[in-house]
C-alpha cells in the first residue's frame, strides 16, 4: 500500500517540474511540489517522537503553566523552552476541533485518525516559514554566474537544495517532528544578518533559542559576529578592527533585545520560583555520554575502537584514563567553543563559523542525537553554490550525514521511500553542483569517490544481508554500529576539511566589499 504512495511521490515531483519549467513561479512551483509530497507521506510510519508532541499538546491545553514543567504521567515530559510549550499551547487550540481526546493528559501513546491528520499537518503548515526563509536566502546568493538554463541557476540550485532536503523531509514528515518550523527561523536570522539588518537577525535567533535550546551549539558565530560587525562600526583600511569605533548604544540594544526575549520567555517561570526545574528539565545532563541511536561522531568511533580493543584485552591500557569521568558542564553540551575562527570575514565568514561551531558540538558534544547533523548541513547548502570547495564539503557531509539517518526509518514499508528520496536528492545535488563548477577542478577525488561509493554495499549488507544471517538474534545492534561508524568517518572528514579550508582559503570577495 505504502509503496503505492512512493509512485505518487515521484508523480508530485514530475508535476511540479512540469509547471516550473514553464517560467516565472519557479519557487512556488518548487514548495508547491515538495508540500505534495509531504501530503503523500502523511499515512507513513511515525516514531515515539508522534507521541512525545501529541502529550505536550495535551499537558499545555489541560493542565496550568505552574505544572507545564512538573507533569510526568507519560515518560514524555516537556523538556523544550517556553517558547515551544506555547507554540503547543496555540497548537492545541486547534487540536480540540479535531480531536477533543488527544488533548487528555491520561490518553498515553493515543493515536486517532484525526489525531495523525490534525499533527501532520501541523508540521506541514508550520514550514511555511521554512518557505519563506529559503526564499529570503535565495536573495543573498550571488547572481554572477551567468547561466542560460533556469535550473543551473544558483538560486534555482539553493531552492532545491533546502526545499527538497532529504534529512528534513524523513525527519519531520515522516519520523516526525517540527524541525522545518525551527530551521526556518534559523535560515531568515541567517538571511537578516547578510543583509545587514543586524538587530532583527538577533531577534530573531535570540526567539530561536527560546523555541529549542539546542540552538545554543551556533551561539558562539552569533556572539563574535554580532560584536565584530554591528557594534564595532568601522574598520581601518588592512580591514582591521578600527577600536574607538565600538559603539555601546549598539552593545546595549542588542543586550536589551536578548534580555526582553528571555524575560518574555522565562519571566512567568521565575515568578513561580520554577527555573531550577525548568532548566533541569533543558540540561538533563544525567544521561551518557552517547545517545543510544549512537550519532555518527567522535564518540561512535571511539566506542567501536573501545570494544574492539576489549575484546583483544587493551581498552585499558589504551583507553582507560581517557574516558571521561565527570559529569559535563555547559561548556561540554555546547561543544567546544574554543575551536571556532574569529567571525571577522563578512557575513560568509560568519556562515562558515555557524557551520564550524555545529558541526564541532555535534562531533564532541554531550548526548548527541543523530538528527543534529541538519543543524550543519542546511546552512552549508548556502555556501555550497558559491564555491567548488564547499559544494564538495556539502556533498560530503550532506551524503554521509543523510545517509546516517537511515535507521530512524526501519520499518519495511519505508525503505523503498527513504532508499528512492535520498538517491533522487543525491544525484540531484551532485549532478546539479557539478553542472555549476563545470568549469572548475572535480568535486571528489578517488578517495573521496571510493568511500561515498562504499555506502551502497553498507546498506545492501545492513537491509538485505545481515536480516538473514544467524548475528541477526545475538548481535542486533550491528547494523546501526557499522552506519554509525562508517558515516563518523565521512563526517569527520567533511568537518576537518572545512576548519582547515577556514584558514587556507581565501575569502569570497574582500572584507571591505562585505
Amino acid at each position: 500500500m505504502r509503496i503505492k504512495w512512493v509512485e505518487c511521490a515521484a508523480l508530485s515531483v514530475m508535476a511540479a517540474l512540469s509547471v516550473m519549467t514553464g517560467g516565472g513561479s519557479w519557487f512556488l512551483a518548487l514548495a508547491l511540489g515538495v508540500t505534495l509530497l509531504k501530503c503523500l507521506l502523511i499515512p507513513t510510519y511515525h516514531s515515539t517522537d508522534f507521541e512525545v508532541h501529541r502529550n505536550w499538546l495535551a499537558i499545555t491545553h489541560s493542565l496550568p503553566i505552574s505544572q507545564w514543567y512538573y507533569e510526568a504521567t507519560s515518560e514524555w515530559t516537556l523538556d523544550y523552552p517556553p517558547f515551544f510549550a506555547w507554540f503547543e499551547y496555540a497548537l492545541s487550540h486547534v487540536a480540540k476541533y479535531f480531536d477533543q481526546e488527544m488533548l487528555n493528559v491520561h490518553n498515553l501513546n493515543y493515536s486517532s485518525s484525526r489525531t495523525l491528520l490534525f499533527q501532520r499537518f501541523s508540521v506541514i503548515f508550520t514550514d511555511a516559514l521554512f518557505v519563506y526563509a529559503v526564499h529570503e536566502c535565495c536573495k543573498c546568493v550571488d547572481g554572477k554566474k551567468a547561466c542560460k538554463e533556469l535550473t543551473e541557476k544558483p538560486k534555482f540550485i539553493l531552492s532545491v537544495l533546502l526545499l527538497w532536503n532529504f534529512g528534513l523531509l524523513i525527519v519531520d514528515h515522516i519520523h516526525f517532528q517540527y524541525n522545518g518550523f525551527l530551521f526556518g527561523l534559523m535560515l531568515l536570522s541567517i538571511a537578516r544578518l547578510f543583509q545587514k539588518r543586524h538587530m532583527e537577525g538577533a531577534f530573531l535567533f535570540a526567539v530561536l533559542l527560546h523555541f529549542k535550546h539546542i540552538y545554543l551549539y551556533v551561539a558562539p558565530a552569533y556572539g563574535i559576529y554580532l560584536l565584530r560587525s554591528y557594534c564595532f562600526t568601522a574598520n581601518k583600511p588592512d580591514g582591521s578592527i578600527r577600536w574607538n569605533s565600538f559603539s555601546f548604544v549598539r552593545l546595549i540594544s542588542l543586550g536589551l533585545t536578548v534580555f526582553l526575549v528571555s524575560a518574555l520567555s522565562l519571566g512567568p517561570f521565575l515568578a513561580l520560583n520554577q527555573l531550577p526545574q525548568v532548566f533541569s528539565r533543558l540540561f538533563p545532563f544525567k544521561r551518557g555520554l552517547c545517545h543510544a541511536y549512537w550519532a555518527p561522531n567522535f564518540w561512535a568511533v571511539y566506542n567501536a575502537l573501545d570494544k574492539v580493543l576489549s575484546v583483544i584485552g587493551l581498552n585499558d591500557k589504551w583507553f582507560g584514563s581517557a574516558v571521561p569521568t565527570h559529569s559535563p558542564s555547559l561548556g561540554d553540551s555546547l561543544g567546544h567553543p574554543h575551536l571556532h575562527p574569529d567571525c571577522h570575514i563578512g557575513p560568509r565568514g560568519f556562515l562558515r563559523c555557524l557551520i564550524l561551531c555545529a558541526l564541532s558540538s555535534f562531533m564532541f558534544g554531550w548526548h548527541v542525537h543523530e538528527k543534529a547533523i541538519l543543524l550543519a548541513i542546511l546552512p552549508m547548502s548556502l555556501l555550497s553554490v558559491g564555491k567548488a570547495g564547499d559544494a564538495s564539503i556539502f556533498l560530503i557531509l550532506s551524503t554521509t550525514g543523510h545517509y546516517s539517518l537511515f535507521p530512524l526509518l526501519f520499518t519495511a514499508p519505508e525503505l523503498p521511500i527513504k532508499i528512492l528520496l535520498m538517491l533522487l536528492f543525491t544525484i540531484y545535488s551532485i549532478s546539479s553542483l557539478k553542472t555549476l563548477f563545470r568549469k572548475e577542478k572535480p568535486l571528489f577525488n578517488w578517495m573521496e569517490t571510493f568511500y561515498l561509493l562504499g555506502l551502497g554495499p553498507l546498506e545492501v549488507f545492513c537491509e538485505f544481508v545481515f536480516p538473514f544471517t544467524s548475528w541477526k538474534l545475538k548481535y542486533p545492534f550491528i547494523p546501526l554500529l557499522l552506519t554509525s561508524v562508517y558515516c563518523a568517518v565521512g563526517i569527520t572528514y567533511a568537518w576537518f576539511k572545512l576548519y582547515v579550508s577556514v584558514f587556507t582559503d581565501p575569502p569570497v570577495g574582500k572584507t571591505k566589499k562585505q
